[in-house]
């Protein structure tokens, strides 16, 4: 049965090749691969190698891809290999008949459409009407060889293109299966697609031409797009295409990094530097298939967009996409460029050093660039946009699929807002230092919580101050509306001013009874304007949470009316502190897991919450 390459190529590309194979051999990772006995002949030292879309043993000369390692290892037919792995992968095989047959037949000849109309391309370029496009190499810095390497073409007036490939035979039905040729409404042969046009091939990962990008040779304002991509085919989609990959994927594989950015010229202008890892999306933003196609590469592929405000939107966007996907296996880390360059004018007004000291040198891990990148979307200047900035991070952390990481996620992000926020501001005699001047907002997704129940868990901090940082992380995943956000805002201020300013008199911050009692705290929020949301919180306060309640009973209230709305986030708390505990069991690490432990079983038990005081009593 012949198959249409396109349908196999998307196979390949579901198939991660080491958890195929893991099913059967212990692999352990052996650098950017894995290694281990080889399925294929009994051995004892492993010599046998799965990379990210090809397995070779080194002892029996066993090589192929997902097909063909089902076909070896189970004895199954092609067929029986593509249908049983398409079944896996959530695809549909094409039905068999004469009409699928021609058009795998057809799509090969597609391939051959394409490598004959690259070798056009790279002929002009080398003759006297390619003059224009080579000297914009030139001007570029890149070399002959480098032009040679990447097959760069010129794409002449049109006509010269269907001239060249009538003389091997090839038609212009041809030429439009190919993305050559634009067809008319009538469907028969229009205007060739490129024209005047500085000509990348791009390539699949095996190497084989799939369509072609071209440049204008012009930077003048024009109608015509400064690059064009050729429309998808039987044969290339973009959102599964990544420009450099044939020839980046086995230097990753040897030692280079996985370095993603926003172009051809950023690719080929960093290869020729040495850096033979570079990739490119091919005029669209980085998609969920691209990332996945970089994770078979790379567990950390490097994204280095442009040094502008378009290059960091793009950068978030990226984030925001690979969050729901990471795990502690995979994840990203961003690159920064000094504003106003590219990964291209870096190199050449810095060379391959200053590319390394200036851009690699200062990359960020996906948490830190979140929040960088985060951080910018926001004035920050007052309680509530502090609030919708730390909301917006919680809500970023809360898209990582992977709950342990997601909760590590949440209290780096936290740790690192305190850090520069959680100042002493508001507090009598403290000044802040200045803040960033506004920028546009970045609105947090919502998160469903019960008002009556998160006035009860407020009003309890406010007659127990001693609590709250204890509770913190906690308190930050519950959304509010804006009179009680800004009311935990200013709490949460004020215990923190109260505790650094306690520091710096020689108190340890660790005691009980902090610096800041209820009675001080309620009367600052007042005279801060948040006496009436101070006055609706304790309206709702328990009898558990009366003022000179033993604060062992408090605790343990406030962790079981929490539990009741957020179980999930009660039981990260609980691995968390048994974690802390674990790591270091202090009295005060002790109180929290003893409180979490009783709140769950009590949750456990089916334990409903006193109907006085804000208990909506059993559900």
């Amino acid at each position: 049965m012949a198959l249409a390459p396109a349908f196999l190529e998307e196979l390949r590309a579901r198939t991660p090749l080491p958890g195929l194979i893991g099913r059967r051999v212990r692999l352990l990772r052996s650098g950017r691969q894995w290694r281990g006995n080889c399925p294929f002949h009994g051995e004892k030292t492993p010599s046998f190698y799965v990379y990210d879309d090809h397995y070779h043993c080194f002892g029996c000369g066993a090589h192929g891809d997902a097909i063909s390692y089902v076909m070896q290892a189970e004895g199954q037919s092609f067929i029986e290999a593509v249908k049983s792995l398409a079944a896996e992968a959530g695809l549909a095989v094409p039905e068999e008949g004469p009409e699928a047959a021609a058009a795998a037949r057809a799509a090969q000849d597609l391939f051959a459409v394409l490598e004959r109309a690259g070798e056009s391309f790279q002929r002009r370029l080398l003759l006297p009407e390619g003059a224009e496009a080579r000297a914009y190499l030139t001007a570029r810095g890149v070399t002959a060889e480098t032009s040679r390497r990447f097959g760069l073409g010129y794409a002449p007036g049109r006509g010269a293109l269907t001239a060249d490939l009538a003389r091997d035979g090839i038609t212009p039905a041809q030429m439009i299966a190919a993305g050559l040729l634009r067809a008319d409404e009538d469907g028969r042969a229009g205007r060739e697609f490129f024209a005047l046009r500085l000509i990348f091939p791009i390539r699949d990962r095996r190497g084989r031409i799939v369509s072609f990008g071209g440049r204008r040779l012009d930077d003048r304002e024009s109608a015509a797009p400064k690059y064009l991509n050729g429309p998808e085919t039987e044969i290339f989609a973009k959102r599964h295409t990544l420009y450099n990959l044939d020839r980046a994927a086995p230097a990753i594989r040897a030692g280079a990094e996985a370095l993603v950015v926003e172009g051809y010229m950023d690719v080929i202008a960093l290869d020729q530097a040495g850096f033979a890892g570079a990739l490119a999306p091919l005029g669209t933003a980085l998609g969920t298939e691209h990332l996945e196609t970089l994770w078979r590469a790379a567990p950390v592929p490097l994204l280095c967009f442009d040094g502008d405000a378009a290059g960091a939107r793009a950068a978030l966007r990226a984030i925001m996409l690979a969050l729901p996907l990471i795990t502690p296996e995979r994840s990203l880390e961003i690159v920064p460029l000094p504003p106003g360059e590219d990964p291209d004018t870096l190199i050449r007004r810095a060379g391959s050093a200053g590319f390394r000291d200036q851009a690699l040198a200062r990359r960020q891990t996906l948490m830190t660039a979140l929040y960088a990148l985060a951080r910018g979307q926001f004035p920050a200047t007052t309680p509530e946009s502090r609030t919708a900035f730390l909301d917006a991070l919680m809500a970023a952390a809360d898209r990582i699929g992977h709950r342990a990481l997601a909760a590590e996620y949440r209290r780096a992000l936290r740790d690192r807002y305190y850090e520069e926020f959680r100042r002493p501001r508001g507090i009598p005699g403290r000044r802040a230092g200045p803040l960033p001047p506004p920028a546009p907002r970045l609105r947090p997704a919502p998160r469903p919580g019960d008002q009556a129940r998160e006035r009860v868990l407020l009003a309890t901090l406010l007659h127990h101050p001693a609590l709250a940082l204890e509770v913190e992380e906690a308190l930050l995943t519950l959304v509010l509306p804006p009179p009680l956000a800004r009311l935990r805002a200013a709490l949460l201020d004020a215990v923190h001013a109260a505790v650094m300013a306690d520091g710096e008199r020689g108190g340890d911050g660790q005691n009980s009874s902090p610096p800041l009692d209820s009675a001080r705290l309620i009367d600052h929020l007042a005279e801060i304007g948040l006496g009436e949301a101070v006055g609706e919180a304790r309206r709702a306060a328990p009898a558990f949470a009366a003022p000179g309640a033993p604060l062992a009973e408090v605790r343990e209230g406030w962790w079981h009316f929490f539990g009741f709305s957020h179980r999930e986030r009660l039981d990260e708390e609980l691995a968390a502190a048994t974690r802390e505990f674990a790591a270091s069991p202090s009295p005060r690490a002790e109180r929290r897991l003893l409180a979490l432990r009783e709140a769950q079983n009590r949750l456990n038990a089916g334990e409903a919450l006193p109907a006085e005081n804000g208990g909506a009593g059993e559900e």
